[in-house]
């Protein structure tokens, strides 16, 4: 069975500085998997790589075998909060509703049922009261439900997250991780650029440790150690346990 993701000697620059460099690996079917590493590290500029929304020096990626474009249709993707222009005049329902797009023909409008699924989603990451608010009108926690809400109504097999924890309330921030666990459960595949190390082992089931080069991809348990920590962060890094007692790296 093919991978979810597999990447091949990737290098990645910016005005001829690598920004990633030969990064090559697979990633597990089924699983929500962090990827974790300084600022800076390449983190997002992986993603995007992935998605083709940037051009890579070398290397290549394939999604199930193919390409992203071949493949796009299975594949969810949640960008940044501040990537997005909140200020476009739409509502909340019309945006989930995007989410369906690739079920569509050709200049097909959405069907009654296209936004009966959206408004679903909706109800899902509980906006559906907000259905008809502007996007711009919604706070920063209602905003990302509402990205969530159109990677849900995709319905796609692999779902991409760029920091979807950033800028959110505990409230929000426990509403998301259950959905993705809800995804993970109906054997899709959630790919998460993450940020709070506190909770690293709490949500995810594998790890891609990043810094600019690929440090280590495998089990959370096996790589969420001092040892990887140091060689991925460098200097120190001060986490709290599994005990919630501070832990320095040095």
């Amino acid at each position: 069975m093919k991978s979810p993701i597999s990447v091949r000697n990737l290098t990645v620059a910016y005005q001829k500085k690598p920004v990633l460099q030969n990064i090559s690996f697979d990633i597990p079917e089924g699983e929500l998997i962090g990827i974790i590493g300084p600022n800076g590290a390449g983190k997002s500029t992986l993603i995007k790589s992935i998605l083709e929304l940037i051009p890579s020096v070398t290397g290549e990626v394939e999604i199930y075998g193919g390409t992203y474009k071949d493949k796009r249709k299975i594949v969810g993707y949640v960008p940044q909060r501040e990537s997005v222009d909140w200020d476009f005049p739409t509502n909340a329902l019309d945006v989930v509703t995007m989410g369906r797009y690739g079920h569509l023909g050709w200049f097909k409008r959405p069907s009654s049922k296209d936004k009966q699924i959206a408004m679903d989603c909706l109800e899902k990451v509980g906006m559906e009261a907000f259905a008809h608010r502007q996007i711009s009108q919604l706070s920063g926690g209602q905003q990302q439900r509402v990205f969530l809400a159109r990677a849900l109504a995709q319905d796609a097999q692999l779902y991409i997250m760029d920091e979807p924890f950033v800028g959110v309330d505990a409230a929000t921030e426990k509403a998301i991780i259950i959905l993705l666990n809800d995804l993970k459960n109906q054997g899709k595949t959630v790919l998460v650029v993450h940020h709070d190390l506190n909770t690293v082992k709490e949500y995810f089931d594998s790890l891609i440790l990043l810094n600019v080069n690929l440090i280590a991809v495998g089990p959370t348990e096996e790589l969420f150690t001092k040892e990887y920590l140091q060689k991925t962060y460098g200097g120190k890094l001060t986490m709290l346990d599994s005990n919630s007692s501070p832990m320095v790296i040095s």
